[in-house]
């Protein structure tokens, strides 16, 4: 099962279209952590193993520690014993902290290779409380996409301590974002030098990226051919960051386009005309990889769809924002820069 990952909170929200987003992302993630990783690049493309890296050794919590919520709550936590995250990225971090150890479920997003072995607690991207409750756990990370609200509501009027963080969509967000899960589980020490480790790494894949004449247009577009939804991204997608990393300019921002996403048309993709095109690698799979996604209106007429210029990137990974983002960085820049990479 694949997210949204990815970047599924990026693309998760109130408004309807958002949580059908999620919906159909969830059902048609389920499945292999392989997709098309680099078929779209050609040859010497490579796709990283779907791990996480977590700090040497097991931290230990200081506890009880206190955070505030996003939703404004003070949350004490006094033990750490039994975590469950409820989105891949927090589970990323979690992980990455060295506290894997001690997560007793995860959600549909949550791929990695060290917590596939965990019980899933979510039905699509909606969390089950009797689901988490189930598990007794000490502990329950969420951000403002998480849903539903009574959900949440319920898991909190049992007692148990639940921290709701932002939404990461930049990659200034990924710093923040993991000092305040260290701090909430008792680790703040081990949070400084994950952080630090992250940003060192982002800087190196930024500083490795090849001198272009001009930044090259690209567009995410999010595919779930099962269900014939293809959207354009917007400013609001949670791509443009990355995009913007990368030396490429986000084609719906430059298009004119508001918000996060808009129904893909040809007039809409034609007048974006990119350079390339991102996409998870699921939803590639989903139309039929790169010849089905030609076929998609508007697509082969563009730049991109001339050159067969097409990044994938695994769904989990894309839009996590957290420590595997330099990962990100330097794989978008590899399949869009093929020439540098050879």
């Amino acid at each position: 099962m694949s997210s949204s990952t990815t970047r599924t909170r990026a693309i998760r929200g109130p408004a309807p279209l958002l949580l059908l987003l999620g919906l159909l992302l969830a059902l048609t993630a389920c499945g292999s952590a392989t997709g098309t990783a680099g078929k779209a690049a050609g040859p010497g493309t490579s796709r990283a193993p779907d791990t996480v890296e977590p700090l040497a050794g097991e931290p230990s919590p200081q506890l009880p520690a206190t955070a505030t919520s996003a939703d404004g709550r003070a949350v004490t936590v006094t033990s750490t014993e039994r975590i469950i995250p409820l989105n891949g990225s927090l589970a990323e971090i979690v992980f990455s902290l060295g506290l894997g150890p001690k997560v007793v479920a995860r959600d549909v997003s949550t791929t990695f290779q060290q917590a596939t072995a965990l019980p899933v607690i979510t039905q699509a991207h909606d969390v089950s409380a009797e689901g988490v409750l189930s598990l007794h756990p000490t502990v329950v990370l969420a951000d403002r996409s998480t849903g539903p609200a009574e959900a949440i509501a319920q898991i909190r009027a049992a007692g148990v301590p639940l921290l709701v963080l932002d939404d990461a969509k930049r990659l200034e967000d990924v710093g923040p974002r993991i000092d305040t899960v260290a701090a909430a589980l008792g680790v703040p020490d081990a949070g400084r030098q994950l952080k630090e480790r992250t940003e060192q790494r982002i800087t190196e894949a930024r500083a490795a990226l090849p001198a272009v004449d001009r930044h090259p247009k690209v567009a995410f577009l999010y595919l779930r051919g099962s269900a014939s939804v293809y959207l354009l991204g917007g400013p609001a997608s949670g791509a443009g960051s990355l995009i913007t990393a990368v030396g490429g300019e986000d084609a719906g921002t430059a298009a004119g386009l508001s918000g996060d996403f808009t129904p893909l048309t040809s007039e809409a993709l034609v007048k974006a005309a990119p350079d390339a095109i991102l996409v998870m690698s699921k939803g590639l799979d989903s139309v039929g990889g790169v010849d089905g996604l030609l076929k998609l209106p508007g697509v082969a007429q563009t730049p991109a769809g001339l050159d067969r210029r097409i990044v994938s990137v695994e769904d989990g990974q894309l839009l996590s924002y957290g420590p595997r983002t330099p990962q990100v960085i330097r794989e978008i820049a590899e399949q869009l820069y093929p020439k540098a990479a050879a």
